[in-house]
């Protein structure tokens, strides 16, 4: 696991070391161990080592046996042990141990097609001196991030978008289309950032940037297709087999792993397969939450901990820990684009928990999104039976639910879904935190004529998946969308950054592309079977865990956020939002802040999830752009 980062000319003209060293030297969170650089020419390739595999031949870059081919790489490549072993049938010849070197002989033997090979999270920059051809690909569904920008003939990427912005070309400005979409789906989907003119390579993808200029191309290009014949005792054995399959190869590494213990089903299956194969008691870890009663699961955990004997550790966060890290301004300078995800201040909490033990964290994260395993895919579900009632009956229904006050804003979202017979309006719907005609209000003035008529235009992301999948039902098309926009640029964007600025691996076997592709090739009553989420998942894994875990209650590291907003957080939220040095102002209109968060603190109604939103945007904004 390491930070990478380059800088490609496609005039020929050098280019400048200075500037690659600061964009390395911006990085090196990513990388304590180890440190290496390649200038040639029209290429400055940087490298930041977290050493887990090989750790005396592994750094980087690495070369091929001429050194023609020379790589810098973010991630782990689970089968290259497997790969290795074909490619010196091949007569491929090895100087390392590393997972890194095999990328290079992959390519050298398969080309651009070696990505289709690989089991594993990456994002890497591969360096062909004969054709000069510079080659950056980023792993299946996105776990580890790349982002770029092109100023001019040049090209500049890395692990981080702090890295970019190191060349002074690269001007700090707010892309406002992504703004709106990040008000709506609480990220900004890809290949936008928040950032105008900086992008991220779309996972799944590969970038070849030569003389002739920029071309990118999906290499993963799996489009599912239901299976025919079904037996699920059958299918059960088989997603088992691939499961043990996947954590196995993920715990091969050259130093100490754990594992982040939450107290569901998805890490606690981790957690056996990890004791079934490790000599040594497991170290584990979770966090809980001062006044989380509801959502805390560390006694839970504790549990599962015993069960399996495993080393157990936990954290009690409390809103001090949280305001202090908020006004440090270290948290947005880590995450480096604002997200409406409370739980990503948590990640941060629990890697530094991490950190302290191992160096790399398993995490059952992914597991979610192909297996339906959150509360919006019921909807979804019932959608297509409460669309075909009488007008006059759903009409009274969503008149009622629009005027119950207090906490019911993800209800009145969803039944403001389940009324619309679009799929794709219907998943708008579901998704947009502020919808088109609150954002209207928000922004107010000028930027509410800019955005008047873009609706169409912002859903794009959304609505280019929805078309690929159309031929499936509405759960399955939503799992699809879910598994390649919110879990690549929210999830496990926010895990990469966090983990990372702790120095710390996190693995996710159950995003292994092999698990995901099999999820998507079932009928979704096997995914969502009646009213149980995740059926054939849980059915694979319950040999595994005992039955109180099995189908207890989703919670995730959920912060108390509604009770901490309203109370030990409200001034500081408060003053944040309307100091006079508040940056939202400059884009929100301010009697309309002030009316939601007056509303929320009354109970009036429920905008935690708004407010929590326009703060994240107000820090990053800070961290960014007005101390630019």
């Amino acid at each position: 696991m390491c930070g990478i980062c380059g800088i490609y000319d496609k005039t020929g003209s050098p280019v400048d070391p200075i500037l690659l060293h600061r964009m390395a030297a911006v990085l090196g969170h990513r990388g304590p161990d180890g440190e290496g650089k390649l200038l040639d020419r029209e290429i400055g390739l940087g490298h930041k080592r977290l050493s887990i595999i090989d750790l005396a031949g592994g750094s980087q870059p690495i070369g091929n046996e001429d050194d023609r081919l020379k790589i810098i790489y973010n991630g782990e490549i689970y089968n290259y042990i497997e790969l290795r072993k074909e490619l010196e049938g091949l007569r491929h010849r090895f100087k390392t141990a590393s997972d890194t070197e095999v990328i290079v002989h992959a390519y050298e033997e398969w080309g651009k097609a070696c990505v289709e090979r690989f089991i594993g999270m990456f994002a890497f920059a591969l360096w062909d001196a004969r054709e000069r051809e510079l080659f950056l690909a980023r792993d299946h569904l996105g776990i580890k991030p790349l982002y770029f920008t092109q100023k001019g003939e040049r090209v500049l990427f890395a692990s981080e978008i702090k890295a970019l912005l190191q060349d002074p070309e690269c001007t700090r400005e707010v892309d406002l289309d992504a703004l709106a979409q990040l008000l709506m789906y609480r990220y900004v989907p890809s290949p936008r950032t928040i950032f105008k003119g900086i992008q991220k390579l779309k996972p799944g993808h590969w970038m070849r940037l030569s003389r002739q200029g920029i071309r990118v191309e999906r290499y993963w290009k799996w489009i599912p297709q239901v299976r025919e014949k079904i037996n699920e005792a059958e299918l059960v054995e088989e997603y088992r087999t691939l499961v043990e399959d996947a954590i196995r190869l993920q715990l091969r590494s050259d130093v100490s792993l754990g594992l982040f213990l939450s107290s569901g089903v998805d890490s606690g299956a981790i957690l056996a397969i990890m004791s079934k194969y490790l000599e040594k008691p497991v170290q584990t870890f979770t966090i809980g939450f001062q006044e989380g009663e509801e959502t805390n699961e560390i006694e839970d955990a504790r549990a599962l901990s015993d069960e399996f004997g495993s080393e157990h550790h936990f954290k009690v966060l409390t809103p001090k820990d949280y305001i202090n890290f908020y006004e440090s301004n270290d948290y947005f300078w880590t995450l480096e684009e604002p997200v409406g995800h409370e739980q990503a201040a948590a990640f941060y909490f629990l890697s530094r928990l991490t950190c302290e033990k191992v160096k790399v964290a398993l995490s059952g994260q992914g597991a979610d999104e192909p297996w339906a395993g959150y509360s919006r895919y019921l909807g979804v579900k019932f959608s297509k039976l409460y669309s075909k009632l009488p007008e006059s009956i759903t009409s009274v229904f969503s008149e009622i639910i629009g005027h119950i006050p207090g906490r019911f804003e993800k209800l009145r979202r969803g039944v403001r879904s389940l009324g619309e017979k679009n799929i794709l309006k219907r998943f708008i719907n579901i998704y947009s935190i502020f919808n088109p005609e609150m954002q209207t209000v928000l922004f107010g003035g000028e930027l509410a004529e800019i955005f008047k008529n873009r609706n169409k235009e912002l859903q794009m992301p959304i609505a280019l998946l929805q078309q690929e999948v159309s031929h499936l039902d509405p759960v399955s098309q939503m799992l699809y969308i879910d598994t390649r926009t919110s879990l690549p640029d929210d999830l496990l964007m926010v895990c990469d950054k966090m983990s990372m600025a702790n120095s710390l691996e996190v693995r996710v076997p159950f995003l292994d592309h092999r698990l995901v592709e099999f999820a998507e090739s079932l009928p979704a009553n096997l995914k969502l079977k009646k009213l149980r989420a995740k059926h054939l998942h849980k059915e694979a894994i319950k040999e595994w865990l005992p039955l109180s875990a099995i189908d207890r209650k989703k919670k995730g590291f959920d912060m108390p956020l509604g009770k901490w907003l309203r109370s030990h957080m409200w001034s500081y939220v408060h003053e944040v939002l309307f100091s006079p040095a508040s940056s939202v102002m400059n884009y929100f209109d301010l009697f309309q802040l002030k009316k939601i968060l007056d509303a929320d603190r009354s109970k009036r109604d429920s905008y935690e999830r708004h407010i929590f939103l326009l703060l994240s945007f107000e820090l990053w904004h800070r961290a960014f752009i007005a101390n630019k």
